[in-house]
């Protein structure tokens, strides 16, 4: 059994237990926010590219298409939460054993989740869309990109758990390295396939995929060139069953948290879609703004996990809570920026996928509406990020199936016949509110650091408890 010694250990990854709080969150915050961005930039050139070269059509299939890929990423994103806190919390507590077990088993569960997620897309798609009420001018070309996509799924599904695993050790740079590399390829082979060549859909497909694969082999490059205390391997590997165990019993709420919030996404699609195709294309490229000007919130939300999931490791929830009050501060700001923005200059923005008129003016009052729960949001994400590194992630599921399931859809059902499709924006924004002020009271009244005091009273590290009682 070995321990974190040696200068080049600490040269390749971060420890976040020491040092000033908020410097600490927002200096490994920055890279994933940049390459979040990144990320969200490449899926706004697949909606201006089909929008623009192929028709409003294409637009709304690929905008169909998110919500469906959004619940297959989400599950996989379980499992990466759960290698992210466990991997974090072993790094806190000094024991490399336990995060190289975590690495091995968290590669296994994604090569088979992969394989039953690529077969089970691929034959359930066209299915998928009905229950959508995807209109029938938009049905083929939606149908067509999901299944692409879903070949890709291995290099999707994979990149996600090595960069988790990377963040973790307090790697953020890699990551966005990856994202940009990525990105930029994905914006060529857009204009290539789609402009040069002509393929339509398929072309952007088929550019995503292509793109994912070199962020997953840079991220891979990265991972053995920074962390050489660890090897990251995809064959001649077994699970760790205890590891395996912790793992589903973090990741697995999570996993339905996440698959609650793409399942929603898709009933409110499938609300949009009654109104038509118009509707349908703004909400495509509307909410592709949405995610982007979100990304600071996200990735803030994100690198709070990783930073609380450490200390929490190192027995420190003093600075949990000194650096939540100082990140969400920073997020907040951020927040009421960018909502200002889009309120001012959504109609600008909305003109970047569409020519059409109609289509402008509905994105437009999407937007001016729903920045307005932006504040909300950006709270929910913040303090969901100390939850989530705590551990408590069923909270965060019973928190998703509340604002989600018993709030949004109803609500968007329910003002839609009364205010058409603005019904359905602020039914968005009562969502939000409703989930922000939920996950402010269980911070508040939760026992959400009770893993960290029984780790503090026993005296003994993560990793040994794990080991020991077979969590």
């Amino acid at each position: 059994m070995t321990s974190f010694v040696g200068n080049d250990y600490h040269l390749s990854v971060k420890d976040l237990t020491e040092g000033n709080e908020a410097r600490t969150i927002l200096r490994f915050a920055v890279p994933m926010l940049v390459g979040g961005a990144f990320q969200q930039f490449y899926n706004m050139v697949d909606s201006f590219v089909v929008g623009r070269f192929v028709g409003k059509q294409a637009l709304a299939a690929v905008g169909q298409s998110f919500p469906v890929v959004f619940v297959s990423v989400a599950l996989v994103t379980g499992i990466t939460l759960a290698c992210n806190v466990l991997a974090a919390q072993f790094f806190g507590g000094k024991r490399d054993d336990g995060v190289q077990s975590v690495i091995d088993t968290s590669i296994v569960l994604t090569r088979w989740f992969s394989l039953g997620m690529t077969v089970l897309g691929v034959a359930a798609a066209p299915f998928i869309l009905r229950l959508m009420q995807t209109p029938d001018d938009v049905f083929p070309g939606a149908v067509l990109y999901l299944r692409i996509v879903f070949l890709g799924s291995f290099a999707s599904f994979s990149y996600n758990t090595v960069s988790s695993l990377q963040r973790a050790l307090g790697d953020s740079k890699t990551p966005l390295y990856a994202l940009i590399a990525s990105t930029l390829t994905n914006i060529f082979l857009d204009f290539l396939f789609v402009v040069g060549f002509g393929w339509g859909i398929a072309g952007v497909a088929a550019a995503t995929v292509i793109a994912q694969t070199v962020a997953l082999l840079w991220t891979a490059r990265g991972f053995k060139r920074n962390c050489p205390c660890f090897t990251l391997r995809f064959r001649s590997i077994r699970a760790d069953q205890a590891i395996a165990g912790r793992i589903a019993a973090i990741g697995l709420p999570s996993g339905i948290q996440q698959s609650l919030v793409g399942a929603g996404l898709m009933a409110v699609t499938g609300v949009v879609n009654g109104f038509g195709t118009n509707p349908a294309a703004a909400f495509s490229g509307a909410s592709k703004l949405d995610s982007f000007v979100m990304m600071p919130a996200i990735n803030i939300g994100l690198a709070i996990s990783t930073f609380t999931a450490q200390n929490l490791g190192a027995g420190r929830v003093d600075r949990v809570r000194r650096g939540l009050r100082s990140a969400a501060v920073a997020a907040l700001l951020i927040a009421v920026a960018v909502a200002l923005a889009m309120y001012a200059f959504g109609k600008v923005f909305m003109g970047i996928f569409s020519a059409d008129p109609e289509v402008i003016r509905i994105g437009y009052e999407y937007l001016r509406i729903v920045s307005l729960g932006y504040a909300a949001q950006t709270l929910m994400f913040c303090f969901s990020g100390v939850i989530r590194g705590a551990g408590a992630t069923v909270f965060t599921m019973v928190m998703t199936l509340l604002s989600m399931w018993l709030v949004r859809i109803p609500c968007a059902v329910a003002f839609s016949r009364v205010r058409g499709t603005s019904g359905i924006w602020w039914a968005i924004v009562v969502g939000y509110t409703v989930g922000m002020i939920g996950t402010v009271l269980y911070y508040a009244f939760g026992r959400w650091d009770r893993k960290m005091s029984d780790w503090k009273n026993t005296g003994a590290p993560p990793a040994e408890r794990l080991r020991e009682s077979g969590e």
